[in-house]
């Protein structure tokens, strides 16, 4: 038996909000007016890398929050595909440093909110205060932010992931990349 290429079947289409650079710098730049107005002055801004980590950047010098830092999170392995929960890998942030600290967490989207309430819990522990940030919260998630720029209930592609990673980089993340820009091309 011989098959065309109109007898394949076509990928399914992913409906797509598309962040440009120009919408990031006044999204970003509109949370932090959004963190000051509502009195809350963070003495330390956290990424959750690597998604958070532009976003938590642009935020902490709007605010001009000098104290910064990260803590790593895989959860997301592809387009729309995830582990089952998320997980914190090395390096590990010094969490009880932030004792007596008031805390801004920032990530690129809750979506479906568990790595946000997994980092909150921790941060929670040590922390006199953690409030969390999104450019975007999907409608499912678990956790709302509690500031956060959009909703969607799209696949968001943003301008520092949109391409595959540069030649040489390591071929776990460039078969990572290219099942992710296959199926945007097929989009």
């Amino acid at each position: 038996m011989t098959l065309d290429a109109q007898d394949a079947p076509t990928p399914p289409v992913i409906d797509r909000e598309i962040l440009q650079w120009t919408d990031f710098a006044a999204a970003s730049r509109e949370l932090a007016v959004r963190v000051r107005a509502s009195g809350f002055h963070p003495d330390v801004v956290i990424a959750i890398a690597r998604g958070g980590l532009l976003l938590a950047g642009a935020v902490s010098y709007a605010l001009g929050t000098k104290n910064c830092g990260s803590i790593n999170v895989e959860f997301y392995t592809g387009i729309d595909e995830r582990l089952p929960e998320p997980v914190l890998s090395a390096p590990m942030l010094d969490a009880p440093a932030l004792a007596g600290k008031r805390v801004l967490l920032v990530d690129d989207v809750s979506d479906s909110g568990h790595t946000l309430a997994l980092v909150l819990r921790l941060l929670g522990e040590t922390a006199m205060e953690v409030r969390t940030a999104t450019l975007y919260t999907k409608p499912r998630t678990v956790h709302a932010p509690d500031f956060t720029w959009r909703e969607t209930d799209k696949w968001i592609v943003f301008p520092w992931s949109a391409l595959p990673p540069v030649a040489g980089a390591p071929d776990s993340i460039v078969s990572e990349a290219l099942t992710a820009a296959t199926a945007e091309v097929a989009a």
